[in-house]
């Protein structure tokens, strides 16, 4: 969830106020880390993931499952171990001594997961993944009731339809203002309710996600949901949904906590130096699309089957805080710019590197920066493509401004600067090192969907992390197309079944050619003419390394799984999800997902996580072995 800091936040109608400043500290900051830090060189290449996982209540009895709001209690229990290990040692980077570290995400029944230490930058280090990610589950299994379960999965199928939380609360809060969604439902941490508040104050309206439909043989047309309360007069925004905001055929969603409240899979690695970060961020974020369509676990929403798979383009309705000006329904008056997307979205520029690749014409997106903060970046020292990709990040104003921090030590202090960098939350980001510390330049891969299983979870981080070494290590290999084809790539990558129907511009064929086609997934994985596929590279990687076969083998299956997916052997957790529903004899073939049937459902995706329901069509033959 980016910087979580303690303090006093301050409501918008403070905050505004003191945008300016923050984005000039901001600005400064950056500028001694880039001072600082330009020539560092010889980092080891670490890495982490981030795993993101719903606790539930189930009533066995009634055949219910609700979203449990006990995670933040879980949470303080989790976090014993390393509150207790820091007062021995102090806030040191490395905890070898430390399982896992726990961190709390927006939702109150959500915790997020993290290895206790990074791992190394021996592929031998990509064996103990699983394992990690199994030690993790356990961890968090171990300290819940009889009644309770954990779930990785992108959404939650009932979020803000009927009795979904336990403790059952009415959705009346000031900070949501949801028709659906019930304040309690945030972590209580003061920086996500005002999170929330901030984003539908600035805003001047409450966001609005419209997810289409999955018609069904008995989905009314048009469809049109009668569980939204249009009569509610409560908050000012309550008349929105009629006024137009809840579109016919589409699945509405009015509050923060609908896209923050998904879960995903994230994989952060460090760079030997910036430039190397700058060819990650360049090269991973092309495949981002499609990485997501393998990993799509999204096809319910708010109890309705959805026509798309993944949860991205919901999380950035539900944070998209630009006002109507921004958002280029009214001519700019008050504001500074018309902003064609979310925080939450692809990358809009890329970085370049010294490996010659990049082209100008890539960049054909007109990008929206702050020329001022440009020229003081250039005038600096800051080459031209990393002045713009920042000046364009800082055209957003802060969210959440604590008052305890306004003022800082800019040579320092990376708060004012990360305060815009974290909530511009983008496929990748290029995360520059912390001051006085060890960490070094950094790339997080943010599109993949979380995935039911430690070992599907494994496979997608082991083979995200062989991928960036591979491009590291083979500078002839190029992934550029231009920025806008990566927007049109990842819209299509929602829609359901993507994997198997849908076809995404790709670059093929050697450094020197401009041979962008539109290539099915199954070609960019496993190879077409011309392109050689993405797991072959893998394959070639480690070749070159001349990796052990014992580890070969141990890698074996989850390279045979990414594969699997591609080529549709290997179902996506979005289309058994799918199934499942419309397999149910529950279920009346209307796109209501009822009660018993998510109950059913989720308590068989926890029998597969447990290994305790085999289901060879979601992980492939080869997810027995571990």
């Amino acid at each position: 969830m980016g910087l979580l800091s303690l303090g006093t936040p301050l409501p918008w109608d403070r905050a505004r106020l003191l945008a300016s400043d923050v984005r000039r500290r901001g600005i400064e900051q950056f500028l001694h880390i880039w001072r600082n830090m330009k020539d560092r060189q010889k980092d080891r290449l670490l890495w982490g993931d981030e795993i993101e996982y719903m606790l539930l209540a189930l009533d066995r009895q009634r055949r219910h499952a609700r979203l449990s709001l006990r995670g933040h209690e879980l949470l303080g229990r989790l976090q014993i171990e390393e509150a207790e290990w820091l007062a021995r040692a102090g806030d040191a980077p490395a905890r070898p001594e430390l399982e896992a570290l726990w961190r709390p995400e927006f939702g109150r029944f959500m915790i997020e997961g993290t290895p206790g230490h990074p791992y190394g930058s021996g592929v031998h280090d990509l064996t103990t993944v699983e394992a990690n990610m199994r030690r993790r589950r356990e961890i968090v299994t171990s300290q819940l009731k009889g009644d309770e379960m954990i779930l990785s999965v992108g959404s939650y199928p009932m979020l803000g339809s009927r009795d979904f939380v336990e403790p059952p609360h009415k959705a009346d809060g000031p900070f949501s203002q949801s028709l659906f969604l019930p304040d309690e439902a945030i972590n209580p941490h003061p920086r996500f309710r005002t999170l929330a508040g901030n984003i539908r104050e600035r805003r001047g309206s409450k966001v609005a996600i419209n997810v289409p439909v999955f018609h069904d043989v008995n989905t009314p047309r048009p469809f049109v949901d009668p569980t939204i309360p249009y009569g509610r007069s409560l908050f000012p925004g309550d008349g929105e949904a009629k006024a137009g905001a809840a579109r016919a055929d589409h699945v509405y969603m009015d509050a923060m906590g609908f896209g923050m409240g998904c879960c995903c899979l994230q994989i952060t690695l460090q760079a030997p130096n910036v430039d190397q970060a700058r060819r990650l961020y360049d090269q991973l974020a092309t495949v981002g699309a499609a990485m997501m369509a393998l990993s799509a676990s999204s096809p319910v929403f708010r109890g309705y089957l959805a026509d798309i798979d993944c949860r991205w383009n919901v999380i950035a309705a539900a944070v998209d805080d630009r006002t109507p000006e921004e958002r280029g329904e009214r001519p700019l008056a008050k504001d500074r710019f018309v902003i064609p997307k979310s925080r939450y979205g692809t990358i809009d520029t890329f970085l370049g590197s010294s490996d010659g690749h990049f082209r100008s014409e890539y960049n054909d997106l007109e990008l929206v920066y702050d020329a001022d903060i440009y020229r003081h970046l250039v005038g600096s020292g800051v080459d031209e493509l990393m002045a713009r990709h920042v000046a364009h990040l800082f055209i957003r104003d802060p969210l959440v401004i604590f008052e305890e921090l306004l003022e800082q030590d800019d040579a320092a202090s990376a708060d004012h600067f990360e305060n815009i960098q974290s909530t511009n939350w983008q496929n990748v980001r290029f995360k520059p090192p912390p001051p006085n510390s060890p960490i070094g330049w950094r790339v997080e891969f943010r599109p993949l969907e979380v995935q039911v299983t430690d070992f599907e979870n494994a496979a997608f981080s082991v083979f995200t992390v062989l991928l960036a070494r591979a491009l590291l290590a083979f500078e002839d290999i190029s992934l550029y197309i231009p920025v806008t084809k990566m927007d049109i790539n990842m819209e299509r990558a929602h829609r359901r079944d993507a994997v198997l129907r849908e076809r995404f511009f790709f670059r093929r064929g050697d450094a020197g050619a401009d041979d962008v086609a539109e290539l099915t997934a199954n070609e960019i994985f496993n190879g077409t003419a011309g392109f050689v596929g993405l797991v072959p590279i893998v394959e070639m990687y480690l070749d070159s390394i001349d990796a052990e076969p014992a580890v070969r083998a141990r890698l074996a299956p989850y390279l045979s799984f990414i594969r699997g997916r591609a080529d549709g052997s290997v179902m996506t957790a979005a289309a058994w999800i799918r199934n499942f529903v419309q397999g149910h004899p529950a279920y009346q073939f209307d796109s209501v997902v009822p009660d018993e049937v998510n109950y059913d459902l989720v308590t068989a995706l926890d029998d597969i996580a447990a290994g305790r329901r085999a289901a060879p069509e979601l992980l492939g033959p080869g997810a027995a072995a571990h």
